[in-house]
Parts: structure tokens; C-alpha cells; sequence
């Protein structure tokens, strides 16, 4: 993978704060937005439910799945306590999922990126237990959970690829628990910073130079930290020459460094 230069990474940047005002976003790797498209011609098809199906598969999946649904930034794709009904991929843009106490305090369970399947929360009470927002100007791919059983039992490699997806998911609420049991605060921003750095390399783009969708607040609200607490931590990440920080914009300066903060 190439990596960008600087003033490509500034040139991209600016093109993505021009772009994201127009519902497009060239830094991220998105499925056409025709909605005839088909999964086999899919850019994200590597990364979503069709990647170990065969072409006729693929057919068959295809009937049930519903396109080109657009949601603006801020916009909630379901909110906490509707009723499940259909799981969905990340097509472009980005969301996150949060859930809200009994005071209404919120606190943000997951963040999710193009190729990505959400919606998992709500399969064993058949009702969401997240809330779920875009976070920019983005678009989904809509599955029938009904529709999607009935075709996993047909198709075997499908109901083994949507097993996996499962598994990760646990796997993800197991390290973060790990993270806010037995992470400090700088450990616990390394760790994120590496995970969102390896999704963006498993979309084809930079892992060093990206930019963070989600405000400050969100990632203390991921990490278990305060508002205040996550830009120190930034602030000194950059100290120490780890990272570049601006505003949104995250260079990862020394990547060793920053995978030995968490080892």
C-alpha cells in the first residue's frame, strides 16, 4: 500500500471538508451509489457478507438486499429500544452507536466505517439495544434479518460469514473491556488510534493519515475518559512526537512507538 505525502494528504483533506458539505467523501472508500449496482461489482464487496460467496451467491443475495439509503450527518439510522428488523452495511461515511441510561446519559458503544455490518445489537431481544447516528453525510445497504436467515440456511457459506462478523463483534466488547479495566488514558487513545488505523488500511487508504469523524467528546465517551482527559492525552501523543494533531486531522508520526504504547 502506498502511502500519501504530505502535501497530497493536505490536497485530500481539503477536498474531503469541500466534498463532505456535497454528501461525497474521497478519502473513503465507498460502494457506487447507483442503485442498481450489484454486489459482485462492489468496491466494499471484499470486505462485506459477499466476500466468500460465489457469483451465484452473490444473485441470490442480492434479491433481498435494499440500496441506496442516504443519511445525513446526525441523522439516526434506529434509535434504542425499536424494533429489529433488518441488519446493514456501511456503504460510505461513518456512524456511531451509543446507548442512553435511565438519566439520559449517553455513552458511545462502537464506531463503524464503510464494508462494515451494524445493526447485530438488536438479534437476541428482536429490539435495538444501541442507538445508531451517521456521523457525516452517509449511505447503507439495508438486509431483511427475516429474508437473511432464510438464505443463510440455504447457503452455507453466507450463514458461516455472518457467523464470523458475530464473532468479531464479541471480540470487540471483549477488548474494551480489557481496555477499560486495565488501560491507562494514554494506552487506552494508543489502542483506538491503532484500531481505526488498521480499518482505514482495510479500506485501501492511508493507516498514518486520516481524519477523525467523531469529536473528542466521543472517543472519551468510548475510552471511559473525560472530554478534558482526551486532549491532553492528544496533546501529549504529540509532545513526544507520536502524533501530528489538527483539529480533526491525525498524522501517526512514529507508529512503533505508538503500537509499543499499548504492548
Amino acid at each position: 500500500m502506498s502511502n500519501l505525502n504530505g502535501n497530497n494528504v493536505s490536497a485530500s483533506i481539503a477536498a474531503e471538508k469541500l466534498a463532505s458539505s456535497s454528501g461525497n467523501n474521497p478519502l473513503l472508500r465507498t460502494c457506487p451509489q447507483n442503485p442498481a449496482v450489484s454486489c459482485s461489482s462492489c468496491r466494499l464487496a471484499d470486505l462485506c457478507l459477499p466476500i466468500s460467496l460465489n457469483q451465484n451467491e452473490i444473485s441470490q443475495l442480492d434479491e433481498i438486499i435494499e440500496r441506496n439509503r442516504p443519511l445525513k450527518k446526525g441523522e439516526h439510522l434506529y434509535r434504542q429500544r425499536d424494533p429489529f428488523r433488518s441488519v446493514f452495511a456501511v456503504r460510505s461515511g461513518s456512524f456511531k452507536s451509543y446507548v442512553l441510561n435511565a438519566d439520559g446519559q449517553s455513552r458511545v458503544t462502537g464506531f463503524y466505517m464503510p464494508g462494515e455490518i451494524l445493526g447485530m445489537d438488536g438479534i437476541g431481544k428482536r429490539e435495538h439495544m444501541n442507538s445508531v447516528m451517521a456521523l457525516e453525510h452517509s449511505s447503507i445497504c439495508e438486509i431483511p434479518f427475516t429474508q437473511l436467515e432464510k438464505l443463510s440456511q440455504q447457503l452455507p457459506n453466507l450463514q458461516s460469514r455472518f457467523f464470523s462478523i458475530m464473532g468479531n463483534e464479541i471480540t470487540k466488547d471483549q477488548e474494551i473491556h480489557t481496555l477499560l479495566s486495565s488501560y491507562s488514558a494514554e494506552e487506552r487513545l494508543a489502542s483506538f488510534l491503532l484500531s481505526l488505523s488498521a480499518r482505514y488500511a482495510r479500506c485501501q487508504l492511508s493507516p498514518e493519515r486520516f481524519l477523525l469523524h467523531m469529536t473528542r467528546g466521543d472517543i472519551g465517551e468510548y475510552l471511559g475518559l473525560t472530554l478534558e482527559t482526551v486532549s491532553r492525552v492528544f496533546s501529549g501523543l504529540q509532545k513526544k512526537g507520536i502524533l501530528r494533531v489538527k483539529n480533526r486531522e491525525i498524522e501517526i508520526v512514529e507508529m512503533g512507538t505508538l503500537k509499543a504504547l499499548v504492548q
